[in-house]
């Protein structure tokens, strides 16, 4: 705040349009509207189509105007359906981007209010709650469970917890916990940040200068037209020069073998090439365009038709990104969960997670330190995928979080942490209080003193903790994503919540793969991909 001479009131008005007086719109550099000319010109801008023209004009000087108003239509068709495609893409990419106008909620002159994205300016103080979408790069100064989607900057897929604390100032981005970025999403808390950067002096900002340096590639085809061009117009010159040539040594009329070259050369440049080229990959987009796949330029189609690997994020692509409990590890042994009959299995036989039970706790735990809400008639599930995982499986238990927060208020929640991994709540509990945690295996192994087992709650010794961890390892092992569960009973409400705890069990998520991947990989492998 010092840096930027802003306040928690945020910045004054006129101070803010002073800024973006200084700064400029917080935009990102775009092309110019496709001009129509540029465009059509750009459909003659290849060697056949420049030796067709060559032909054509030489035909129409020696007068033979047939065969120049023929090569002439083959030209303006393979132009106007060229023009006609791409401008079609082009169009649709701007209307697109004409889409991508925000708003943002700010604070100024202490009042809360919102403001186009383009006039936000470095000081400002930005209010934040989950779907916003980022139109700044921001420093956190305050957050409550705040989480980021950051894929579109480093690839991750799962959303990044933010929080208030510094990080060094070389952090590489991935790792930059109390920065929000330009074109990230918040996936769920809330909080407030300033402004650190607008326009291209964001992080989005610099991927788009990248770009803008970057030389456009040719795709394969036109670099394999290109070739053919250059070895079609080389051999046809040549046999053309060498048919014109003979035929004067051997003292025919010179106009008369001129002509002859000429239609030599045309009749060996295969004139339908670039409009057969162009239907192709026209047909390509139109095809791309029913699957709500939009291509700029005519080319890249191919291009996506010369892929030979593919390389794929998991989460979220190659499966549903829908977390859902697969086991849960005990004291009293494993439990597995049937998530399509809503049972849980243990030795072969189905389980009842019945009161008291080292099962019923942990599905009382779980469904207690939970922020996520699970579907309900029209209401969809909202939250982190974890723990909407969490809430079902609880609810498959006969347990649901209304219900138990009606005998169990809430009374404060420890938010999660990147430094503790754990999240705890507080609850009212029979005159005491209910500490419910839960978060990574080894913070909470190393939090816990105690563990509920076949013989009740005993100590948590080096025995315990070593068959713990190597469940944790076997689970892990097989690819599921685990979370550890505890609780505790104390007598004051503001106890460390992560001391001294009693471990109830492990829970292991499974992200199962998309239905329709198995056909997917199928069909690209067939393609020789």
């Amino acid at each position: 705040m010092k840096d930027l001479q802003t306040s928690s009131d945020g910045l004054t008005r006129a101070e803010a349009n002073k800024r973006l007086t200084q700064y400029g719109p917080n935009v990102l550099r775009t092309h110019p509207p496709a001009n129509l000319l540029v465009v059509f010109l750009k459909q003659f801008n290849s060697a056949v189509v420049y030796l067709l023209i060559a032909a054509a004009l030489l035909a129409f000087l020696l007068g033979d105007r047939l065969e120049a108003a023929a090569i002439a239509a083959v030209l303006a068709i393979n132009a106007i359906v060229g023009f006609a495609t791409e401008l079609r893409a082009v169009r649709s990419m701007e209307a697109l981007r004409a889409l991508s106008s925000r708003y943002a909620v700010v604070r100024r002159d202490g009042d809360t209010c919102s403001i186009p994205a383009e006039e936000l300016v470095p000081g400002d103080l930005a209010i934040l709650d989950a779907g916003d979408v980022l139109a700044a790069d921001m420093r956190l100064v305050e957050a409550s469970i705040l989480a980021s989607d950051e894929s579109s900057l480093t690839g991750e897929s799962l959303p990044v917890a933010k929080s208030v604390d510094p990080v060094s100032e070389e952090a590489i981005l991935a790792v930059r916990s109390s920065m929000v970025f330009k074109g990230c999403a918040i996936t769920r808390g809330t909080g407030e940040a300033i402004v650190t950067g607008t326009g291209m002096n964001t992080e989005l900002g610099a991927i788009t200068k990248l770009v803008e340096q970057s030389e456009p590639e040719r795709s394969p085809l036109e670099q394999q037209l290109t070739r053919l061009s250059r070895d079609l117009i080389w051999l046809t010159l040549v046999l053309a020069g060498l048919v014109a040539g003979i035929g004067i040594l051997a003292g025919r009329d010179v106009m008369l073998m001129i002509e002859s070259g000429v239609a030599l050369a045309v009749a060996a440049i295969p004139e339908g090439l670039p409009i057969v080229a162009t239907l192709a990959l026209a047909r390509g987009m139109l095809r791309m365009a029913r699957k709500n796949a939009l291509i700029e330029r005519l080319s890249a189609v191919q291009t996506l038709g010369s892929t030979t690997v593919i390389l794929t994020d998991k989460t979220g692509t190659l499966t549903e990104n829908q977390m859902h409990v697969d086991r849960i590890f005990l004291g009293t042994g494993e439990v597995t969960f049937d998530r399509t009959n809503q049972v849980f299995n243990a030795g072969g036989q189905t389980l009842k997670p019945m009161p008291g039970t080292a099962l019923a706790m942990l599905l009382r735990a779980v469904a207690l330190c939970n922020n996520a809400t699970i579907a309900s008639g029209d209401h969809p599930a909202s939250g982190d995928p974890m723990e909407v995982a969490l809430l079902e499986v609880a609810s498959a238990g006969g347990l649901s979080r209304p219900a138990l927060l009606a005998g169990l208020p809430e009374v404060k929640e420890v938010a999660f942490d990147v430094q503790t991994r754990m999240m705890a709540t507080v609850h009212r509990h029979d005159g005491e209080f209910l500490v419910a945690v839960k978060g990574a295996p080894e913070a909470v192994f190393d939090c816990a003193t105690r563990v509920l087992d076949n013989a009740g709650v005993r100590a948590f010794g080096r025995k315990q903790r070593q068959r713990w961890h190597k469940a944790a390892e076997v689970l892990a092992g097989q690819g599921l994503r685990l979370l550890a569960v505890a609780e505790k009973i104390v007598r004051d409400a503001d106890t460390g919540p992560y001391e001294e705890l009693v471990l109830i069990g492990l829970v292991g998520f499974q992200d199962p793969p998309r239905a329709d991947i198995a056909s997917a990989i199928a069909d690209a492998r067939r393609a020789g991909i």
